[in-house]
């Protein structure tokens, strides 16, 4: 047999026994990870915010916050940083990243993204982790304040 052949057919077999999990879409990844932690509504994250009782992290890109603003207040953390930002153990975290226990709120714009955020988070062992309900546009349609 040539070694195009050999190749072919090469990492294709599992094990007698091995328990593969089918891959999910992304509705159902999204079910699994938001049932790791409570999702925050505009209203309670702006109270807890206001409070000093959480953090409230933008993730939207740039283009998005030029056209609808930002939240007062926000730390603005671009989603492909976060992890390095937020790490409380990291060379590379915002001095608001004092420990474990913060109150983090993610934002995106709609709610989707934040949620795998608020996961990744939580792998990181920020167990209070969150996202907002609805993101940013959730925000904006509740009345809260935006800035320019």
């Amino acid at each position: 047999m040539s070694g195009a052949g050999q190749r072919a057919g090469a990492g294709t077999e599992r094990p007698a026994g091995a328990g593969a999990e089918q891959p999910v879409g992304i509705d159902e990844l999204l079910e699994r990870v938001r049932a790791g932690y409570t999702r925050v509504e505009a209203r309670e994250a702006y109270d807890a915010a206001g409070a000093g009782e959480a953090l409230l992290v933008d993730i939207r890109y740039a283009a998005l916050r030029e056209r609808d603003g930002l939240i007062p207040g926000a730390l603005v953390v671009e989603r492909n940083e976060l992890e390095w930002r937020l790490d409380p153990q990291g060379s590379h975290r915002v001095p608001e990243a004092t420990g474990h226990d913060l109150r983090i709120v993610v934002i995106c714009n709609e709610g989707y993204a934040s949620s795998l955020a608020a996961a990744s988070l939580h792998g990181l062992g920020l167990h209070r982790a969150t996202d907002l309900v609805g993101g940013f546009q959730a925000w904006k349609a509740a009345g809260l304040p935006v800035t320019p």
